[in-house]
């Protein structure tokens, strides 16, 4: 009930051109073929690279808009493999306290009810601030143990699919993928929004 009454104070703005309708309108971002990155251990694909309409809509994200969520879990979903279980990276207490919501969290529960997958939600919890923002490559590729297990995963349901909104170095999936692997669970795939620039000096948005 209180989402629907937020819904109809602040009705879906497209989060590049602020059109009514829409946490992305279609003129802004129209439909493409995704993108692939090969990590050591996953392979990733997303919708486009982290910059112009995707970049404005996963920063809208991480400021706790839902409509952007919905829209990104919309266009997220058709590229979840068949009875897929998400498993979507969390992010932070203080991130969750500041923004009121898990961006993440609410594109695998969209991508779940739209497709024949389903959302394993807090299944990973974050150990203390594991934010990467601010970190130089070396550390960013070189963080570990920043999460634990929290939920059981079914073993005997589909394929195991991490989900985040926006790839750089990699780290935080794989770390993803360790923590799960160390808990007997085979995963090899990640979805994400988007994937950035790895460069040391590129930006990177807070997680």
């Amino acid at each position: 009930m209180l989402e629907r009454i937020l819904e109809f104070v602040f009705p879906a703005q497209c989060a590049a051109c602020d059109a009514a309708g829409s946490g992305l309108c279609a003129r802004c971002f129209p439909a493409r073929d995704p993108v692939s990155r090969t990590l050591p251990t996953l392979r990733v694909r997303a919708l486009g690279r982290y910059e112009g309409a995707l970049r404005d809509a996963i920063l809208a994200l991480k400021n706790g808009r839902r409509d952007v969520a919905r829209e990104l879990g919309r266009r997220l979903g058709p590229l979840a493999p068949g009875g897929a279980q998400l498993v979507p990276v969390p992010t932070s207490a203080r991130r969750l306290r500041e923004r009121g919501m898990d961006g993440v969290r609410a594109i695998a529960e969209e991508i779940a009810a739209r497709e024949p997958a389903t959302c394993v939600a807090a299944a990973l919890v974050q150990l203390g601030d594991a934010a990467q923002q601010g970190r130089s490559r070396e550390e960013r590729l070189h963080a570990r143990g920043r999460f634990r297990l929290a939920r059981a995963l079914p073993h005997a349901t589909g394929e195991i699919v991490l989900v985040d909104d926006v790839v750089t170095t990699g780290a935080t999936l794989e770390d993803c993928a360790a923590t799960l692997r160390g808990a007997g669970y085979a995963v090899a795939r990640a979805l994400a929004v988007a994937v950035a620039e790895t460069d040391v000096g590129a930006p990177l948005p807070k997680q």
